[in-house]
């Protein structure tokens, strides 16, 4: 028995020194800390990167990766999380990073095109086999027996965007000053909601595999990836015809990637999310890209959509985050029977 502990002791003692070696292995190490639900997407993305890079410098990388919600990410870093990069869904989360902990560059914005938004989505819908409950617009939403899912505006930068969306389609739909309209079509919306997840992947969990709820409300390229994963056959995908502009900000941490000697590699890490192979990877899981070369092949496979933006809808970020989602504002007094 003394003699099998030890041999465990031994096999377990050689697997971490393997562990050791493997991880020190690379020339460097970077930290990716991304919003929910891109786990697939930045798994297929790193390993086209570290071959870039290879190619490009002669070194090797490793990256590793952090993903909950945008928002819990951003205040994870000012807390201390040490990443090098970060790839958000919400403006206001990298925004902050800038304002509070000066961790980003004021002009992160302007480091890269399409305002350091290398691809982008819109709010889309995801029904059960044969739309039993004819869902085709926001307007629809709002029906009788209709039970919708999404991650709650609260704590989720995914469903800030579907809220604004739906805000955006009454505003279009009842026009702009007339508030009596839009809020009663945002009460009956809200007060359909069956679950309010803290986010993406939690919403998804809810609708797919417990089975709750009519309508998941989620970005399309979410969608698109769900009806592939859990059965073409059984979920069908529906974009309004209305719907909003979701950006995806990137950023280099530079403080922390500074203190790491990772500046170099951090900032080729985003800026290659433009490149032609990698515009065509994000469009392989359903992004909007900008690339015209991918877009043209890609075409067919995305709706003509009015896309609003925030702008457009709340004034831009900061006011909606002021107006809408602070405590005691629009969100909390709609939601209040």
């Amino acid at each position: 028995m003394k003699f099998k502990i030890k041999q465990i002791k031994s096999v377990a003692g050689a697997l971490l020194l393997g562990s050791a070696v493997n991880a020190s292995a690379a020339d460097q190490t970077i930290l990716n800390t991304s919003y929910d639900i891109a786990r697939e997407l930045f798994a297929s993305y790193n390993p086209v990167f570290q071959k870039h890079w290879e190619e490009k410098t002669g070194q090797t990388v490793e990256i590793k990766q952090s993903h909950a919600g945008s928002s819990k990410q951003a205040r994870s870093i000012l807390q201390g999380l040490p990443a090098d990069v970060v790839t958000f869904n919400q403006v206001t989360d990298v925004q902050i990073l800038a304002d509070r902990g000066k961790l980003v560059a004021e002009d992160w914005k302007q480091k890269l095109p399409n305002n350091s938004s290398p691809y982008y989505s819109t709010t889309a819908f995801l029904v059960r086999k044969g739309n039993p409950k004819n869902i085709h617009d926001w307007g629809d939403l709002a029906k009788e027996d209709v039970g919708l899912v999404f991650p709650n505006p609260k704590t989720s930068g995914n469903g800030r965007y579907t809220y604004l969306a739906a805000l955006g389609y009454a505003q279009d739909q009842f026009g702009k000053d007339n508030t009596d309209a839009q809020n009663g079509f945002l009460k009956t919306f809200l007060a359909n909601v069956a679950v309010f997840d803290t986010g993406g992947r939690g919403a998804t969990t809810t609708f797919v595999e417990r089975g709750i709820g009519d309508v998941l409300i989620t970005f399309e390229s979410e969608v698109n990836n769900i009806r592939q994963q859990y059965g073409v056959d059984d979920y069908e995908v529906v974009v309004p015809k209305t719907s909003i502009l979701a950006e995806f900000p990137v950023a280099v941490v530079e403080r922390n990637a500074k203190k790491n000697g990772t500046l170099d590699v951090s900032t080729e890490y985003l800026s290659y999310l433009y490149s032609e192979e990698s515009q065509r990877l994000l469009a392989s899981f359903n992004y909007r890209v900008h690339n015209d070369v991918v877009k043209a092949e890609v075409a067919d496979r995305f709706p003509e959509v009015k896309l609003l933006t925030v702008e457009e809808i709340a004034g831009g970020w900061p006011q909606a985050m002021q107006n809408i989602f602070a405590n005691g504002k629009q969100l909390d007094q709609l939601q209040r029977r």
